[in-house]
């Protein structure tokens, strides 16, 4: 009988089921999108049952497209910092779960800010209402019963990975990976624990708190309910990691970046820490008991400013055309786009930023507007390569990196070429898009033995390089007006 593997890719705006044979060819591919609920400008939260409904359904109909195969296992990646609060005795959420974007707690990490160097010390982390404890923190403090059964021990918290997983097993395993764990601001990096003083910082109860285990364990099984037969869940990663997994995080000299609703660059640093005051440390994935960290900057808004302006400002009828439309002009006319539609992330860090759009003369129409929407990506992404540099010193010699790249917005081809241009390195477009999912299969299925490691990188073919063709006081004065542009969006608010 053929074997398979199945990853569920539990996403931002959807949720993804595929099944990979055993060359790494699809048998299927199932998604769904849930709905974004938006109850006050900057708030953003789901239901958290769109959220299993749609990944149950897509898991469901891959596991059928399946036909005879033998599923060897399924392993999860899901959108990190994502927060769901659910009793444990009737299994229901007591509110929506508050989304990664989702800025409400910016007061409330302003009110916590005496702590700042402590929270960064011990979890890698900034306090920034990105981050899952201070979400936690405002739906015990504003739902009402919340408090009383987290009082009693009754009160469970995940994000989105612990909350399928919950469901998927019956309600038997309440646990997620350290991936995830090192995404909440409760847990140290350092001890590889839940931390008692962060903790009692958020004033969050361990007894919420999922079992963090390896990130190639085996997580229990889905139920046959759900999926038509019961299936083994082993591996979990958060989706960034996933993706930096999948375009070989082992291998020196690799930089990853996800172009996805925002922009995630990330980079392997072994068994080692490295503090930046810019930069996010992190858990890239701890296997078989051994601990590997990354450096990561998380920039906000990536392709969701193609959406913005398509939506938004009305002066682009698809996000396909924004590549020829950029190209249409031979410059950005001077115009830059500093896309802080929900404040600034990584090098930045600043939820009071706004967006806006300067330079305009006479001369510029909707297409210097769109390249330079455009160029916004390529410019975040250099401030973050440029923090890896001065964070990692000696340890990085960008000459000797490459840019791997994913996402929908990495098939952009005027952005890709800009991005090699403005970095003056080389970017490597992946093949398959979805490298996330492919991430969590490739560790799922080297788990259970359905692939080797080295079949397993193997399998990944790059489908395009782009090689930079810009003179260096080029790069050199274009950046520098980006970061003056930059700089005028700060502490807006």
């Amino acid at each position: 009988m053929e074997k398979a593997v199945i990853a569920l890719d539990l996403g931002t705006t959807g949720n993804r089921a595929i099944a990979f044979d055993r060359n790494g060819g699809i048998i299927h591919s199932s998604y769904y999108e849930f709905p974004q609920i938006h109850p006050k400008p900057a708030w953003v939260e789901q239901n958290p049952y769109d959220i299993l409904d749609s990944a149950v359904k897509a898991l469901k109909e891959t596991v059928e497209k399946c036909g005879s195969y033998e599923i060897v296992s399924a392993g999860i990646t899901n959108q990190r910092e994502t927060v769901i609060l659910w009793d444990k005795k009737t299994g229901k959420p007591v509110y929506n779960a508050i989304v990664w974007q989702c800025r409400r707690t910016a007061k409330a990490c302003e009110d916590l800010s005496e702590y700042r160097g402590l929270v960064k010390e011990k979890t890698g982390l900034f306090l920034d209402p990105y981050f899952s404890a201070t979400k936690i923190k405002w739906i015990i403090d504003n739902v009402g019963g919340a408090k009383s059964l987290a009082e009693k021990g009754e009160l469970a918290f995940g994000t989105v990975d612990s909350w399928v997983l919950w469901n998927l097993t019956g309600g038997s395993v309440h646990a997620t990976d350290a991936s995830n764990a090192s995404r909440t601001l409760l847990y140290n990096i350092n001890t590889l624990k839940y931390d008692e003083e962060l903790l009692k910082i958020f004033d969050v109860k361990e007894s919420m708190l999922p079992l963090v285990y390896d990130s190639n364990y085996n997580f229990g099984r889905i139920e046959k309910k759900f999926a038509g037969k019961s299936i083994p869940i082993v591996g979990i990663l958060g989706d960034q990691q996933a993706s930096l997994f999948a375009h070989s995080g082992f291998e020196k000299g690799v930089i990853k970046n996800t172009y996805g609703t925002g922009l995630f660059a990330m980079t392997e640093t072994g068994n080692r820490i490295y503090a930046s005051d810019k930069l996010v440390a992190t858990v890239a994935w701890k296997l078989d008991g051994e601990v590997y960290y990354a450096l990561e900057g998380s920039i906000f808004t990536g392709g969701e400013i193609i959406r913005f302006i398509k939506d938004n400002l009305g002066i682009l009828n698809s996000a396909g055309e924004s590549s020829d439309a950029a190209k249409s002009v031979i410059s950005n006319e001077g115009v830059y786009f500093v896309p802080a539609l929900s404040g600034l992330g990584a090098p930045y860090w600043d939820p009071d930023a706004r967006g806006l759009i300067i330079g305009l003369t006479g001369a510029a129409n909707k297409n210097h507007i769109i390249r330079a929407a455009l160029e916004s990506l390529a410019y975040q992404t250099k401030d973050v390569v440029m923090e890896f540099e001065n964070t990692l010193k000696s340890g990085f010699d960008l000459s000797k990196y490459k840019l791997r790249v994913d996402g929908k917005a990495s098939e952009n081809d005027f952005l890709m070429q800009f991005q090699s241009d403005i970095l003056n390195m080389a970017v490597e477009k992946a093949g398959f898009t979805e490298m996330t999912a492919f991430g969590i299969a490739g560790l799922s299925a080297v788990t259970v033995g359905f692939w080797t490691a080295s079949e397993f990188h193997g399998i990944k073919k790059i489908e395009k390089i782009y090689s930079p063709s810009m003179d260096i006081q080029a790069i050199n004065e274009n950046y520098a007006k980006w970061q003056k542009a930059a700089a005028k969006s700060l502490k807006w608010t």
